[in-house]
């Protein structure tokens, strides 16, 4: 049974204690999903930060204030990132000017930084092919190729070198209790999650979730991926340690308990989208931009579009991996998939 024992998320620059030294701060976000969770650990020589938001004016605004208030006489020393995307890092070279001491995974950092560098007025020549490929929408095809695309430094502060690396399987100290460190894949290469020793806490990022699935997406970087097969293949090994009393913190929405049932949850949504997936291709082939009601039954619009773009193609490209599908190219560049004979 899933459980959400904190009903109310604590005000902007407010907390709310969640366990013993542990600190829950919503941080506002300007998007559809509007809010990312952050939390303070109380070490004894400071405040150790679970990521930090967008860096926005607001968003530093908010910190500002925390540090005034809830998080007030006491430094703040290290923060950690538990993933790349900027939500969660976007504050991470700001924290670092007043220093903090940065730590994240090698594949995070290494992600982060390369993406703050790559500064782009149009979109690439590999982003147009692979949307092509996708079967994106013509007219929101026209539209995008000529406007400016979204920058990761738009909403990144920039990232000064060095950090301390957090790697799979090993063990870190922070808010008086010893954490095994373990990775999740699919959302986000190399995602680092927390698994208390001492007392039944998880801290969980994106990709330990109560209501709602984090984006599996592929993009032009990487156009062949299979992120379901890992998220799948993370969730089925994060099941083991997993106890129905555990507390998740996660990156958005409330902290729950009732971890294994969750992860059951979170495997059979996606190999129920995966058999309605097939079911809609038994009709004939499709390109990803054709699949969008059997994934998510519900309207796409053009705020939506481009998540729901690269979660098609990522859950046809494991149907792809895993051998049920074939495909071939279309006139005009595009991928058509169908169900293997």
């Amino acid at each position: 049974m899933i459980d959400t024992p904190f009903p109310t998320a604590p005000a902007p620059g407010a907390a709310i204690e969640v366990a013993p030294g542990i600190l829950w701060l919503r941080i506002p976000l300007p998007m559809v999903l509007d809010h990312v969770n952050a939390y303070a650990l109380r070490d004894a020589d400071g405040w150790t930060l679970i990521d930090t938001g967008l860096d926005t004016g607001k968003t530093r605004a908010l910190w500002e204030a925390a540090l005034d208030g809830p998080l007030a006489g006491v430094p703040v020393t290290r923060l950690i990132v538990t993933h790349h995307h900027p939500d969660h890092v976007g504050l991470a070279g700001w924290f670092q000017a007043r220093g903090v001491d940065l730590w994240m995974t090698r594949t995070a950092w290494l992600s982060a930084r390369m993406l703050t560098l790559d500064d782009q007025s149009l979109p690439t020549a590999e982003t147009l092919a692979f949307w092509q490929s996708a079967g994106m929408d013509p007219a929101i095809f026209a539209a995008r190729r000529t406007e400016r695309p979204f920058n990761f430094a738009d909403m990144v502060h920039p990232m000064p070198l060095g950090f301390s690396r957090l790697q799979d399987g090993h063990s870190i100290t922070m808010g008086g209790r010893t954490w095994d460190i373990r990775f999740g894949q699919g959302h986000a290469p190399d995602h680092a999650t927390f698994w208390s020793r001492d007392d039944d806490v998880v801290i969980g990022g994106d990709q330990l979730l109560a209501t709602i699935s984090p984006n599996l997406g592929v993009y032009a970087t990487e156009p062949g991926a299979d992120p379901v097969g890992e998220w799948l293949s993370s969730c089925a090994a994060l099941m083991p340690h997993a106890r129905p009393a555990q507390l998740v913190l996660p990156g958005h929405k409330l902290p729950f308990t009732g971890l294994p049932d969750r992860l059951r949850q979170m495997i059979d949504n996606h190999h129920g989208a995966l058999d309605r997936l097939r079911d809609h291709l038994a009709n004939g082939p499709k390109t990803a931009g054709d699949c969008f009601a059997p994934l998510f039954k519900r309207q796409i619009d053009a705020g939506t579009y481009g998540l729901a773009l690269v979660e098609a193609v990522a859950h046809l490209n494991h149907l792809f991996a895993i051998g049920a599908v074939t495909r071939d190219r279309r006139a005009d560049g595009a991928w058509l998939y169908r169900i293997r004979a």
